[in-house]
Formats: C-alpha cells, sequence, structure tokens
C-alpha cells in the first residue's frame, strides 16, 4: 500500500525527507531547483542481470527492460553489451558467442532496442578475444591494435546505420577501480604496470572511435567512448592513486562515468567528487568541462528506512542536475542483488529496483516520472 500520493504530496515528500536525511544521516540536500526541459534524456535507468522477470510476458528479457524504461518516461538506457546470454537469460535464445562486437550489434535482440525511442545508449563494453582486464599486466601494440580496430568497426557500424536518429552511443567500461587493483581491496594500490596499462587501453579505445568519426562524421548520430571511476574519495580526500588522479589526466577520451556509491550519501562530498574528476579530466569539444556523467546510483529498498533511500536518490539527481551532468543514470530497472534465489518475492533482493519482483513500483519509479511529468505540464502549460 502506498502511504503517500504522489500527485499531491511530492513537493511535501521532498521537503521532509530532505530535511530528516541531512539530520540523521549527515546528507546536506540541495534546494529544489527547476528541472531542465531535457530530463528524460538526462535521466536514465540501467538494465542488466536482473534476477527475476515480471509477468508472464514471452517477449526476451533486454526488450522487456527496455519497454519499461520508455514507460517509466525516461530517454536513456544503460545496457551491457559483454556477455548477453548472461545479462539477459530469460525468455532469450542467444548464441553462445559472437564472433565480432557488430555482429552483437547486430542481432535481432538488440536491433530491436536500437530502434526503440531511446536518445542515448550507454553500452558497457569490452573487446572479443581476451580478458576484460589482461592489461593489468602490461599491453602490447598489437593488443592496442586490435582495441582500435574493435572499437573502430563498432563506432563506424553505429555512425554508417543510424544516421540522422539524433541518437547518441557512449561506449564505457565498469567500474575501473576495481579493474586496475583487480581485487575488491579498495585498500590496495594499483601497481605502475596496471596503471600504465590501463592509459594505454583507453587510448586505444578512444584512437578507435575518433578513426571511426574522421572517417563517417557524425551525420545525426552520435558515438563516444567513456572510463569509469568508482573510489573517488580516497583520491580526492587521501591523495591515494585512484583512476581519477593516476589514469584520467593521461587519457584522451571523451567522458568519464562516475558510479557513485562511495559519495552520493555524503551530501557535499558528492558534489566535491564530480568537481574533483571534472579537475582530472581533460576537456572535452562536444561536453566542454562538464564531461563527467553519474554512471550509477541508488540505495537498496529493503532494510534501509525510506528517508535514507530519498535522501541518497533525490542528492544525487538534484546535485548532478544543478553541476551540470549530462547524464544521470540509476541503478537500476530490476534489482540484480538477490538475499536468496530462486527470486519468488520482494524479500528475496536488497531492493536496487525500479519495479519489484510482485510487479509493484518503487519510490524511486514515482519520484523520476513525478519529474518528468513536471516539465511536460510546465512546457505544454
Amino acid at each position: 500500500m502506498r502511504i503517500w500520493s504522489r500527485r499531491k504530496t511530492i513537493g511535501l515528500i521532498l521537503v521532509s525527507a530532505a530535511a530528516i536525511a541531512g539530520i540523521i544521516i549527515g546528507i546536506s540536500m540541495p534546494r529544489r531547483l527547476a528541472i531542465p526541459t531535457n530530463i528524460r534524456e538526462i535521466l536514465g535507468v540501467t538494465h542488466v542481470a536482473g534476477k527475476y522477470n515480471i509477468g508472464n510476458t514471452t517477449g526476451d528479457y533486454l526488450n522487456q527492460g527496455a519497454d519499461t524504461i520508455l514507460d517509466l518516461g525516461s530517454r536513456t538506457i544503460k545496457l551491457w553489451f559483454h556477455d548477453p546470454k548472461s545479462d539477459y537469460p530469460f525468455n532469450s535464445a542467444w548464441p553462445e558467442s559472437f564472433s565480432s562486437l557488430v555482429e552483437m550489434a547486430q542481432h535481432p535482440y538488440f536491433q530491436a532496442v536500437f530502434h526503440k525511442p531511446f536518445i542515448t545508449y550507454i553500452l558497457m563494453v569490452y573487446s572479443l578475444g581476451r580478458s576484460d582486464h589482461y592489461w593489468t599486466a602490461g599491453i602490447s601494440q598489437a593488443e592496442e591494435d586490435d582495441e582500435q580496430l574493435q572499437f573502430y568497426e563498432l563506432t563506424k557500424y553505429f555512425l554508417t546505420n543510424f544516421t540522422g536518429t539524433n541518437k547518441t552511443f557512449i561506449f564505457q567500461h565498469w567500474e575501473g577501480d576495481w579493474a586496475i587493483r583487480g581485487s575488491y581491496n579498495a585498500s590496495q594500490d594499483p601497481t605502475q604496470t596496471a596503471i600504465d596499462g590501463m592509459v594505454a587501453w583507453l587510448n586505444a579505445r578512444q584512437a578507435g572511435v575518433d578513426q571511426a568519426r574522421n572517417e563517417a562524421g557524425e551525420n545525426g548520430i552520435h558515438v563516444y567512448h567513456a572510463a569509469e571511476v568508482n573510489l573517488v574519495a580516497q583520491a580526492m580526500d587521501e591523495g591515494k592513486p585512484c583512476v581519477v588522479n593516476r589514469v584520467l589526466p593521461n587519457t584522451t577520451i571523451d567522458l568519464v562515468s562516475y558510479s557513485s556509491w562511495d559519495t552520493e550519501w555524503r551530501g557535499a562530498d558528492f558534489r566535491r567528487a564530480l568537481d574533483f574528476i571534472a579537475q582530472n579530466m581533460p576537456d572535452n569539444s562536444a561536453f566542454g568541462d562538464k564531461n563527467v556523467y553519474v554512471g550509477e546510483f541508488g540505495w537498496p529498498e529493503n532494510g534501509n528506512p525510506l528517508f535514507r533511500v530519498q535522501g541518497t536518490i533525490t542528492n544525487v539527481v538534484e546535485t548532478g542536475i544543478s553541476w551540470g551532468a549530462p547524464y544521470i543514470v540509476y541503478w537500476q530497472v530490476f534489482c540484480n542483488e538477490p538475499v536468496r534465489e530462486p527470486v519468488t518475492g520482494n524479500d528475496d533482493c536488497r531492493g536496487f529496483w525500479l519495479v519489484r519482483p510482485d510487479g509493484s513500483k518503487a519510490w524511486a519509479w514515482d519520484y523520476f516520472q513525478d519529474l518528468f511529468d513536471e516539465v511536460q505540464a510546465s512546457t505544454s502549460a
């Protein structure tokens, strides 16, 4: 049962949740600000590896999640373009492997998503034929050349097959600060070999994107390349070696994604983190000095008070908007973190979701939809 009427009390809930969150958990919430008219493109949602399938649908899982995000109203989607057989398993018949990234893009499930009315697609992409983070032990010239080739081919495919669609495709990797350490141990510093390897790897991927853009041009279609950072606070506050301060300044990449779990609930520290990333990131001709987007944020509903969920989510969205982030991408549409399997009920997951296993909508769904509706009402008035 809903405990509040979304239409009539959204402003009160936002103010009271912000105040309570600021007092109890130290989140300093920004004041309510004007919502940009392109909020449907700024505020996106991730869809990957959900542990349940809603309803008795016969449609493939990749497109089921995409359609759910469209129903919400967002026009930006983040997908894993990596191992779709594992990431999107329900009601799906994926091949065991693909011979190229272009072949993966041409698969009917991905084709269906790419032709839906999304404006921006953020794709988590790794080249085929090697382990994802092979470069931590060093990278050879042959490997750099192949990275460039695979990203050139994929970029060229989108630039030549989606001309005039006004779509944007962004290629990124996942949470680089874990990758560069080779573990999930945040206290372990990356080696210089891994740092140098990541710089060369990212620049090779970017070189492929640049090569294709120079050849094909951007005729109503845009393709960009991004890194993703996730341990920003320890570099910002302690000067420790991380991707943000040891890798980004030596790259030529277009954008950087911030998987913001380390500061998203810390109020003003989240804004400081965005500033710090931007200071270490080379500017880009398309995005200027605001070429930093929020690639992951959220808070699990189960086991947490609602004000904590509300405070964290509104802090990221409103701070991200006021700061000027081009994209703010929520984690995610269906929860991927079970506490037990199989997932048959809402209590079987941690609660990173917009839609619960029983089909009911999370608080975040209503909050995002109200932002979209607010802009629609103001522009049609």
